[in-house]
Parts: structure tokens; sequence; C-alpha cells
């Protein structure tokens, strides 16, 4: 048959195509036939059911996103549209030592889903509840197997995350208070091997310091994986050395020894063979700019061929905004004194006001918010160089209202409130600028001396019912952007799905790509291949590709909407039916123009088309099996 007589499905005309290998765009046309890119040329003559022109526009694999949380939403909303929209195509789950791979794990008062994912991803407990009713496997074969019957949106991978595989093994009280026996960890060896036969990715740990339990008695302990000792790890991590499979941390932030111990376990030269490892996270933090700076030079060293390495950090492209409801923030969990307000139920107001009004609970309070900020001494100096002991933000002229009970305050930063509250207890009463204002201004105690009571009274007197955002990393984008293009990190981070009312960061592949835009198509091309064909070969998935023989995943984007693209004006919180519950959501319409999953239109213009949620168009991505070309 002659290709002027070929079918195709569709046929994409005049796009200007990047393909993933970092190499130039060139204008080609793509046709599709069942689900698979089967030809691509400067020019196709044919015919096709659908021809799509594409003038204009950016042509590329679909954005892999190698972080999120969204093992839970995918159960109530396998279409994932808030992510679909901005582009992406192929989601990576059980991120963090967190999942859903062995079930609903519930064995009498133990709820693991729940317990461990509400303050870990600051997800409210109707929320998470509504998850596990719509668990129905127990294995973690199953657990690949069962998105097979679903109609996924994008496709899914998934990490076999180490805090559930502790409890499956030992339960949930003995994992959080022994360690196992040998009995036990030659099991999770087991499970974990026969987990990489069935395709997951590898192994997820997590060593961040305030990553709490939910359930009573054990709101002040870490989750499981965090009593790992190095043996446990040691062994485990022989078994994804040994199938070449892919090891996802965070830094263990309670010593930087340990940090910079386990980070070593990628060596080949000290372990025999290379361990692929995934580490959050290159940021450029603002209570600390200098340590992502440091954290890649001992990447270089590790991946050296010194050190025979395989690490590569995570990288955000866009500025780390932190929403909070009151004091539900996930940095707030760091403090000790904060920490015990979060651990309450999420409407336990009563409960979070007894403690506002313990005199002891403030003198902790006080110490904690002022720990490193004044005073002669080693904290203090240690926050001045960049090394603080405390990473939560303190300062209230970067904290900004959004969502204020005092409609004046929305946009303000709370250090202007409180300046102005000032002048006004002082006696110039027409700083109030109105009704409100000035009812609130009187219920203020007086007078106000610092931050610390300003903060105090806000929390009691509004609870979670003040909302305010604050910028935590990220500030500059030049560096950002140099941190997306390290040798040693991988742009893709963007923890979709996490932290419902505080966290936005979807569209960060996006922002990512305005980055390049601003200095270039070589630079585009380059990041389109970080954002795709990189991740997709590193966690060994059969995706990020346009060729012949790939299954069409593409994303079309218009440059000039892109250009035009503020990510920071199109956060906002949305209340979502499927949850029953608001979630800060971003909204990037018109940048992606059209998303094809499998070669079936899923987003076009400003809205998902039928097909999305309706029928199966993404699948289970088993790590290192490619599907035959044929399929």
């Amino acid at each position: 048959m002659t290709e002027s007589a070929t079918q195709w499905d569709t046929l994409i005309r005049h796009a200007l195509v990047f393909d993933g290998t970092g190499q130039p765009p060139q204008q080609r046309d793509i046709a599709i036939s069942d689900g698979r890119i089967v030809a691509s040329r400067p020019v196709l003559r044919g015919t096709a059911a659908e021809t799509i022109d594409a003038s204009g526009q950016w042509l590329m694999p679909g954005l892999l996103d190698i972080h999120t949380h969204l093992d839970l939403e995918v159960e109530l909303d396998p279409g994932l549209a808030e992510v679909v929209r901005h582009g992406t195509t192929t989601v990576l789950v059980g991120n963090c030592s967190l999942g859903m791979a062995f079930g609903k794990q519930q064995h009498g008062e133990q709820n693991p889903i729940v317990d461990c994912f509400t303050r870990v991803e600051n997800i409210p407990k109707s929320v998470l509840n509504k998850c596990v009713e719509a668990v129905t496997w127990e294995t973690t074969g199953d657990y690949l197997d069962h998105f097979g019957q679903m109609n996924l949106g994008p496709n899914i991978a998934a990490f076999l995350p180490h805090s559930m595989l502790r409890i499956e093994v030992m339960g949930l009280q003995d994992a959080i208070s022994r360690d196992p026996t040998e009995a036990e960890l030659s099991r999770m060896v087991v499970i974990l091997d026969a987990a990489l036969d069935q395709g997951y990715m590898g192994l997820s740990t997590d060593g961040l310091p305030f990553h709490y339990l939910a359930n009573e008695p054990n709101t002040d302990r870490r989750i499981p994986t965090q009593f790992a000792t190095r043996t446990e790890l040691k062994r485990l991590l022989q078994v994804l050395r040994d199938r070449d499979r892919v090891w996802q941390t965070t830094p263990f932030l309670d010593s930087k020894l340990e940090t910079l111990l386990n980070f070593a376990f990628t060596s080949g030269r000290l372990f025999g063979k290379p361990l692929k490892t995934s580490a959050l996270a290159a940021v450029q933090f603002v209570t600390m700019p200098g340590a992502v700076d440091g954290l890649l030079k001992f990447a270089r060293l590790l991946n050296s061929n010194f050190m025979r390495g395989r690490i590569h950090f995570q990288a955000l492209a866009t500025n780390f905004r932190m929403w909070g409801d009151g004091v539900v923030n996930p940095i707030f969990e760091e403090m000790g004194s904060t920490c015990r307000l979060i651990a309450k139920e999420y409407e336990d107001r009563e409960g979070r006001l007894a403690l506002l009004n313990d005199p002891e609970f403030i003198a902790e309070f006080r110490r904690d918010w002022f720990h490193g900020r004044e005073g002669m001494s080693l904290a203090h100096l240690k926050a001045r160089l960049g090394v603080p002991d405390i990473n939560v933000i303190r300062d209230l002229n970067l904290m900004t209202f959004d969502g204020a009970p005092v409609p004046e305050w929305d946009g303000e930063t709370m250090a202007a409130v409180m300046q102005r509250l000032m002048r006004y207890q002082g006696g110039n009463r027409h700083e109030a600028r109105s009704e409100a204002e000035t009812a609130a201004f009187v219920r203020f105690p007086a007078p106000i001396l610092d931050d610390a009571e300003f903060m105090l009274h806000l929390l009691r007197e509004y609870d979670r019912g003040f909302r305010w955002w604050v910028d935590t990393a990220n500030l500059d984008p030049s560096r950002t952007f140099e941190l997306l293009m390290d040798e040693n990190t991988l742009p893709g981070f963007n923890d979709s799905g996490a932290h419902l009312t505080n966290l936005a960061f979807f569209d960060g592949n996006l922002v990512g790509l305005k980055m390049a835009q601003q200095r270039g198509v070589d630079a585009v091309a380059k990041l389109v291949k970080r954002l795709t064909r990189d991740p997709a070969i590193f966690f060994g998935l059969d995706v990020g590709r346009i060729e012949p023989g790939s299954q069409a995943d593409i994303t079309l984007i218009d440059p000039l909407a892109l250009q035009a693209f503020d990510s920071n004006a199109n956060r906002r919180l949305e209340y979502r039916d499927i949850f029953q519950h608001r979630q800060m959501v971003n909204r990037s319409d018109g940048v992606v123009s059209r998303v094809l999953i499998n070669g079936e239109t899923v987003w076009q213009g400003q809205q998902a088309t039928a097909a999305l949620g309706s029928k199966p168009l993404g699948r289970a991505l088993r790590a290192g099996k490619r599907i035959p070309s044929s399929a």
C-alpha cells in the first residue's frame, strides 16, 4: 500500500517537534494509529480520521511528573484532570515511603493510610477515608493490576513504599517501636524482590523529621520508615542495586552526617555496583541559600569516576510557595510547639485553644519562635551563616495574608498589619481602615510588643480561619533554571496531589519551559529531554519519546500563551466534589492547547474531552518492561 493511500487515526500537521532527544526542533507531521506513533516526517501525505493543524505549536512527548502523591486521588478520579491540563501524561506514585501498594492494611484500630498520610501530606482524614473506601486489593501485584480495570488518564508508575512495607511485615505499632527480626527483614527482602518482578520502579524511603503519624497514641512518633537502621536499609537497597532499580529518598535532616552516609549508598566504589538514587531536593531555600550548592558538590563527588555513583536531586521549577490555614502548614511541623497544635484533630478547635492559653505552651512557643532569630547565641550565629537549627520562616515581612478574616488584610504582609495595629494601639485610631479592621484591632491584647504575640492572637482568635502564604525557596528564577539544568539534578518534581490546601505545583514543568523559552529553542529542546526521555530512562519506563513505535502520549503547547503565562497569578483554592473539600490547584488554560494519551485527545483548549476518565487510556507502567511495538 502506498503512503498516499494510508489511513491513519490521527494526523498532526505542521508542528514544531521537540522529540525528547535534546536535538533542535524540526517542523514535522506526526501520524498516529491504534494509539501508537506510526510515522514522523517533514511532510506526510495521506488521509486520517482526524487531522490537527498544529501550525505555530510546539509538539513534545507527554511530560512526566516524577514526584507525586496522587496515589489517593487516582482512586476517586482516574482521569486526573488536574495534572493532564498542564501537559502531564505520566505520574510516579508511592513516594516518600507512603502509598497504597498493600491495600487498606487495616487491622483493629490500625488504619495506616489515614495515620500516615494525614500529617505528612496535610490531607484531612475525611478525604483519606473516602480514598480508603475505594481500595479493593491486598497485594502488590493486584495493586498494579487493578489499574488495568480503571479508566486511567495518565500512565501510572509506582515505588514500593517502605513505611507500608514495614507495616505489612511488622504491624504499625511494632514498626515504630522496634527493629525487625531476621525473619521479618528476610520477608521484606522477598516482598521487595517480588515487587520488582511485578514492575515497581524501586523502593521509597523518607527521613524528613517533621513527618509524623496522626493516630493516638502515636502523634509524637514519626512514620515507620524513619525507624529503620542502616543494616535494614543496606539489605533492602542491595536488592535494588542488584536489579538496577531506583531508591527514592529524602534527607535525614536530624543528622547531616547520617544524610551524607545514606546518600553515599549510591556509590559503586563503596558497595560494588552503583545504586540509582533519586533524592529530594535541589531547591534554594530562603533560610539556607547555600545548602543546595553544597548538596550538588557532594553529588558531583558521588557521581565522579572515582565514586561511581548514580544520584540525582529532584528539582522544582517554580518558587516554593506554601499556604497555611492558621497553623496547619507542613513547615510548622518542625517546631515542637506548633507540631503539638497540628497533632490535634483537624476539627478540634477547643483542643488547640486550650494549648494556646496554656502558660507552659506559650513559653515553649515563644522559645521556638525566637530560636536563632535574636540575641547572642550559637543558634543565632548559625542562622546568620545559613545553617539554621530551625528552617521555619518566622519573619512576618515574608508572610502574606491570602484569605484573611479582615478583607483589607488580603495581599498584605503580616508585618504591615502588625505595624498598623501597633500604631492603632498607640493612639492613632485612624490607622483602622474599616469597621471590620477596627473590630479586629480591638480584640488584640494591648500592647502587642512582638510578632510572637501577634501570631498567638491570630491562632487563638481565628484558628484555621486565616490563610497566608510564604515563599520558602526558589526566589531567584535564574538560579532556579540553573538547578533545572544541572547534570546532577532531574527536573519534574511537582508534589502533585500532596498538601491539599498548602501547595500547587501541578504546572511546574510549564514554568520550567517558560524559563527555557526565554533562553531560546535550543534550551527548550534540552529541557524537554530532561522532562521526558531522561526520567523515563532513569526510572526504566517505556514513555518519553516521539518516534515511530512509541505510545502516542503527546503534549502541544502554544508558545505565545506560554510567554505570557504567570504561575503565581493562577494558583487558586477550589472546592472539589471528589474530595468534598477544597484544594490548591493551578490554571494554565491556553498554554497547553492539546494533550493526547494513547493517541486519544484528552485535553483541548481549556477543558477535558469526554474521553478523559471515561475510557482506559493510560496504563500501569512496569519498570524495565517495554511494550511490543505492535501492541
